[in-house]
């Protein structure tokens, strides 16, 4: 009986600066309006985004999506020049998982809004990179590419690290149903299943470059994150998860020295330790969400 009361209490901890972490201090009060809210949604439970997007190797699919979108030197001088990701890397991630979890498990009018408020801030952010080639944020080729690069990276962290990985038919579905808030973000035609989004990504391979911001980047995430010293091993776990996760080539350009045997023999497993020890933390304070979701759908419904 005290092993398993110190058991839920450590879970619950971990859960809990996890969740922190992610969301934010306000996290019960934004799940409460997420999952809680009454009304028609564009999801079900029974759907595959629900799913992946509620997982544990988002975390892993989230550093991957990061080292992959900073390819591309456009996409890349825009988070440099405008995200503050090095000067406030929590909030940053607090705002993407607080759209991520609104757009996929909200209201329809809730997930309109905030997408709205993201293309918003698109609209201002433009400026020209180290070479001089200007870019903006709003603009439908860049839109496509940081899309392909995260829904990608969700992918294949879910059927690396999830606890059910998707059968071919729902990861085609998984890949359409991404669509529906891209295509209101600005994406132009999104692709809708598992080859067109491969077909679309390796579209882009002549425009990415390694750039020295990329690889400023990438250092960031894998070797200097904002962390206290003991917390850093469990992030590394995840870390070699999200660098198991891409491609060799990606690799290469980032110039992360982690050959593909050691990729699939030794980071895989560290992702998978790290997903797993996730997920158990994160399963002691989101067990009711599921409830509340679906009852809010019911009575939207009703």
């Amino acid at each position: 009986m005290v092993v398993d009361n110190v058991s839920r209490l450590v879970q619950r901890r971990l859960g809990l600066a996890l969740r922190a972490r992610v969301a934010g201090e306000d996290a019960p009060e934004r799940a409460q309006r997420i999952w809680g809210t009454p009304g028609a949604r564009w999801f079900t439970p029974e759907d595959p985004i629900w799913r992946v997007h509620a997982d544990a190797s988002m975390f892993a699919g989230g550093i991957a999506s990061l080292l992959l979108q900073s390819l591309h030197p456009l996409a890349m001088a825009g988070v440099a020049g405008h995200s503050g990701y090095k000067s406030d890397p929590w909030g940053r991630l607090q705002r993407t998982s607080h759209y991520i979890a609104t757009t996929t498990y909200g209201t329809i009018e809730d997930a309109e809004a905030a997408v709205a408020k993201v293309r918003a801030i698109h609209e201002r952010v433009r400026g020209r990179d180290e070479r001089g080639r200007a870019y903006r944020a709003s603009d439908p080729h860049l839109l496509l590419w940081v899309h392909v690069a995260e829904i990608d990276s969700f992918l294949r962290a879910y059927q690396a690290f999830g606890a059910q990985p998707l059968t071919p038919r729902e990861t085609d579905r998984y890949v359409e149903q991404t669509a529906v808030a891209a295509r209101l973000l600005g994406v132009p035609g999104p692709p809708t299943d598992a080859l067109g989004l491969r077909r679309v990504l390796q579209s882009y391979r002549p425009e990415l470059e390694g750039t020295a911001a990329a690889r400023e980047a990438a250092r960031f995430l894998l070797l200097e994150p904002p962390l206290p010293f003991v917390a850093r091993p469990g992030y590394g776990t995840l870390a070699s998860g999200g660098v198991s996760l891409l491609p060799d080539w990606a690799r290469a350009m980032l110039r992360i020295p982690v050959p593909t045997v050691v990729a699939r023999g030794l980071a895989q497993p560290l992702g998978r330790l790290g997903v797993a020890a996730v997920r158990w933390g994160m399963a002691g304070v989101e067990a009711r969400r599921p409830h509340l979701a679906a009852r809010a759908l019911e009575s939207g419904e009703a």
